[in-house]
């Protein structure tokens, strides 16, 4: 009984939506075609027509129709480092990079050798050490030394006795007292003394001796004649030693080298194809990684031969290096000018702001800076050419453009319209 009761309100409720919906068709129908005949008559207007559905939406304004202004105070500009800056002509370097490697500079290197045979009996520089040009490195004790100093000696002695002679039988023979025969051969005596003594002398310079020194052997004493000291040819330091106490050294015994490490050289090995761009003169920024500071040089020698095996050729810097800072050994980028451009329109790259996929330069308007889209040329790791989008003489944000860029960021996001 209680079923067939529950069936009859379903019918009955089933029935009531068929006739809601049925009426509901038939007004609008009636109403849509009330509107379009009044449409055709004139009565109303397209503007006065009921919205639909799609019409009931917000309607969006295209933002890239509007210009987009970022105003910034000048103490904001200060704060965050933007500058603004004229567009106008840029000079653009175009480089080439190479690899290179620091060396010692073999102008200013020194093999010191002893130039006589003898035993080292004091060692007084050891690698490292920093040597003033004169400065004593080592004392050898030489038998060949004592023999140059006492034939120099001996040498003296004879010509203070061959000249005594020649002078007595210079006399003799003029006062008709002795025979020419003796005055000739006394004269021949004195002029072989004085040719022994200045071989004699010329050996002691050979070996190192100056004027000063060979004057100063009369007054030294007999144990000195064996002492010979080596020292530095210049300013420097040693990177070299092979000398130790008691070692006995022959005469072209290399002991130690000496550089002067004031000043480097830096060897670059330029490819086939970048050798017609090369040339001596050309402007070089070398970089030797984390913890040296680039600097800059000038190509003073390039190579005339081509590597067999590497088919590179030679391009040398000579570095000022008064730090020292730059060590022989260091691999090092060579980036080189190889020529200059000048552009009618060029900007710092730091002054591009990528914005939807395009680059775009910040461009001072009178209320504000305004961001506009720009076409670029030729460039370098510096600058960069505008073809489009920026003209002469326009005023533009040079630096701190990133910081106008958060901010229209900000404001777009507040805004809803965030990119």
């Amino acid at each position: 009984m209680k079923t067939k009761r529950w069936i009859s309100v379903f019918t009955m409720a089933l029935a009531s939506v068929i006739v809601a919906a049925v009426f509901y068709k038939q007004a609008r129908s009636t109403a849509e075609s009330k509107t379009n005949t009044q449409l055709e008559q004139g009565q109303i207007h397209q503007g006065d027509v009921i919205k639909n559905k799609a019409d009931d939406e917000p309607e969006h304004e295209d933002e890239h129709e509007l210009e987009r202004i970022i105003q910034i105070s000048k103490k904001e500009m200060t704060e965050f480092g933007v500058e603004v800056a004229e567009a106008g002509p840029v000079k653009i370097q175009t480089y080439i990079n190479l690899p290179g490697q620091v060396a010692l500079n073999a102008d200013r290197l020194a093999h010191v050798v002893p130039r006589v045979s003898g035993i080292a009996r004091q060692v007084r520089k050891v690698l490292g050490d920093h040597v003033r040009k004169g400065e004593v490195m080592a004392i050898l004790e030489s038998r060949e030394l004592a023999d140059a100093k006492a034939a120099f000696l001996a040498a003296r002695e004879r010509i203070s006795l061959a000249r005594a002679n020649f002078v007595r039988e210079e006399g003799l023979w003029k006062g008709k007292i002795s025979a020419e025969q003796d005055f000739l051969e006394a004269k021949q005596a004195f002029a072989e003394a004085r040719i022994n003594l200045r071989s004699a002398e010329q050996k002691l310079h050979a070996l190192g001796f100056s004027e000063a020194s060979v004057k100063k052997l009369l007054k030294q004493p007999d144990a000195s004649f064996t002492r010979y000291e080596i020292v530095s040819p210049f300013d420097g330091v040693v990177i070299e030693k092979h000398i130790v106490l008691g070692e006995v050294l022959r005469d072209d015994a290399r002991v130690y080298i000496v550089a002067d490490m004031n000043s480097v050289w830096v060897d670059i090995s330029v490819y086939q194809k970048d050798l017609p761009f090369i040339r001596k003169g050309l402007p070089v920024i070398l970089s030797a990684g984390r913890g040296i500071s680039d600097t800059t040089g000038t190509i003073t020698y390039v190579g005339p031969l081509v590597g067999q095996k590497t088919r590179t050729a030679l391009a040398r810097v000579v570095l000022p290096n008064p730090n020292g800072q730059w060590r022989p050994g260091l691999f090092v980028t060579a980036k080189i000018a190889v020529d200059t451009i000048e552009v009618p329109v060029g900007v710092p790259k730091e002054a591009l702001q990528k914005m939807e996929d395009k680059p775009h330069v910040f461009v001072k308007k009178p209320n504000g800076f305004s961001p506009e889209p720009v076409t670029l040329g030729r460039s370098n790791d510096r600058y960069v050419e505008i073809t489009s989008g920026l003209l002469s003489g326009q005023k533009y944000v040079s630096k701190g453009a990133f910081t106008l860029k958060a901010q229209l960021s900000k404001e777009s996001f507040g805004d809803g319209h965030g990119h």
